[in-house]
């Protein structure tokens, strides 16, 4: 299964005219509403955080867990079982069973699942209040201690969410306060075990960050590279080199992410949506959104 799969969207044309359509008050407006467009949070609980099994996310689309994307909370994705891909910040590894992926708020990720993988995410919301680590980490645990141990912790929070007694969702905190120190202490078996990230890795991440901060700018890989100090090559080449893909996809699958969620989430028009995510004109967006999906951006709201 090739993760990611699809004809990469056309470069971006002349942002400038577009957003000179646009007054500053309807820009403002439609970035809050691009916030809430967020990856909807599933109905099991009332509160903030949740523990949402790894195939229910993908219930509306695998598009939804493998493209480039971020969250406004930390989220562990507990891989039970199964194997596949996963990309975190720029940097493409496979996992397996009884793997642990931490990602903190903010960072752009996406992963392959498939019909032999379970697990659980467990979603720490947009305040968790815990001491989580600030950086993403993959553990792959083998000693069946330590999964037990993991496993456990997951189920106790997501008992306490599903009792509906009173006081349960501070009980829940204070299983993921236990969970939390389980993740530092691991953590710090990896920063004991691990090598320092060579040059590629870092300038992997670097880019995805910008990528996260600016996708909506319609920048192209050329102006990334230059504000990252390196010729366009040199990135497309590193970004093969840590995660299989060009500098031009990642980017590319990022902004069709954001496309897929407010085209399926909100009611902007074609047009807002074009003209948010740095194309010229909602023809040009049509015409490269339906040469990577099949679609035109209509049919896609319509049908999913």
């Amino acid at each position: 299964m090739k993760l990611f799969s699809g004809t990469p969207l056309s470069q971006f044309g002349d942002r400038e005219k577009a957003r000179a359509k646009s007054s500053p008050a309807k820009l403002e407006s439609d970035r809050e509403k691009i916030a809430r467009a967020q990856l909807p949070e599933p109905p099991a609980s009332r509160l903030s955080l949740r523990v949402v099994p790894l195939q229910r996310l993908a219930a509306g689309g695998r598009w939804r867990v493998e493209a480039m994307r971020s969250l406004s909370e930390p989220v562990l994705l507990w891989f039970a079982r199964g194997q596949g891909r996963i990309t975190v910040g720029g940097l493409t590894r496979g996992y397996g069973s009884h793997n642990a992926v931490f990602i903190p708020a903010g960072t752009m990720h996406g992963f392959e699942i498939g019909s032999q993988s379970f697990g659980t995410a467990i979603f720490f919301g947009s305040d968790p209040g815990l001491e989580l680590p600030a950086k993403s980490f993959h553990l792959r645990i083998r000693e069946v201690a330590a999964q037990n141990e993991l496993a456990g912790l997951v189920d106790n929070v997501q008992r306490e969410i599903d009792s509906g007694k009173p006081g349960a969702e501070r009980a829940a905190r204070h299983h993921l306060g236990l969970l939390g120190v389980w993740l530092e202490r691991h953590v710090e078996e990896i920063a004991a075990s691990e090598r320092k990230p060579d040059a590629a890795r870092r300038l992997a991440r670097r880019y995805a960050e910008m990528i996260e901060r600016d996708f909506r700018s319609g920048k192209g890989v050329g102006e990334y590279a230059r504000d990252l100090g390196v010729t366009p090559t040199h990135l497309t080449r590193v970004c093969n080199q840590t995660c299989g893909r060009s500098a031009s996809d990642l980017l590319r699958d990022r902004v069709l992410y954001e496309a897929r969620m407010l085209l399926s989430e909100t009611r902007l028009p074609v047009s807002r949506v074009s003209q948010m995510l740095g194309f010229t004109s909602p023809a040009y967006f049509t015409r490269a959104f339906q040469h990577r999906t099949g679609k035109t951006p209509t049919a896609f709201r319509r049908l999913g």
